[in-house]
């Protein structure tokens, strides 16, 4: 499961997701208003706090398909390669 920062940052992108809704891994974040734009201002939020880039690879709109996969990607470039 990911972290506190990761899901307050996630609320604050998901326009449609109410203070009471559970955010479940398999939560579609476009559905939960998660566009084009969210995305871009999600994705500089989570390098700020996390001190990460995400490579280019990482940039495909699937791994912002849910918090599970959106967490993996992250914690793939958390993780030094080796």
């Amino acid at each position: 499961m990911w972290d506190e920062p990761f899901e307050v940052l996630l609320r604050k992108h998901l326009s449609l997701l109410e203070a009471d809704d559970v955010l479940t891994a398999e939560t579609s974040l476009r559905d939960f208003g998660l566009d084009s734009m969210g995305v871009v201002e999600l994705l500089s939020s989570l390098e700020r706090t996390y001190g990460v880039r995400f490579v280019d690879d990482a940039l495909h709109i699937d791994n912002f398909a849910t918090p599970e996969i959106l967490w993996d990607t992250l914690r793939a470039m958390r993780t030094p390669a080796g």
